[in-house]
């Protein structure tokens, strides 16, 4: 009996979790998204240019952040995140080279993230 009663209570949990996901906003479920995410981990790569020429490149980013603004809800115009800084620009992480913290502008720096092939 008791068995019964653990699947019942396991499957009603699980149809009000999935009942939540569905009547959460597009943002919501983009934070939970995630977050989850974050949880896993990626392998993502940032390149920023100037103009056509390739000037820094990070690897190993397991997100980049956009900052929340510390009064109000607007975020600030600024992303960042931490990543091998990849000094050479040869696309792997060598034995100099560490993690570091980054921080680059949304509106003025033209960058490209994606996830390493």
């Amino acid at each position: 009996m008791n068995l019964k009663v653990n699947k019942l209570i396991s499957f009603i949990s699980i149809c009000l979790i999935c009942l939540g996901m569905i009547s959460c906003t597009q943002e919501t479920q983009n934070k939970l998204g995630r977050a989850v995410q974050n949880w896993t981990g990626t392998n993502g790569v940032l390149e920023i240019y100037a103009g056509d020429k390739l000037v820094k490149r990070f690897l190993e980013i397991d997100k980049l952040t956009t900052a929340d603004s510390t009064q109000g809800s607007q975020a600030r115009p600024y992303r960042f995140g931490y990543g091998v800084l990849d000094a050479n620009l040869n696309n792997k992480v060598d034995s100099n080279e560490r993690k570091v913290y980054f921080e680059f502008s949304d509106y003025s720096t033209s960058y490209v993230f994606f996830e390493s092939p």
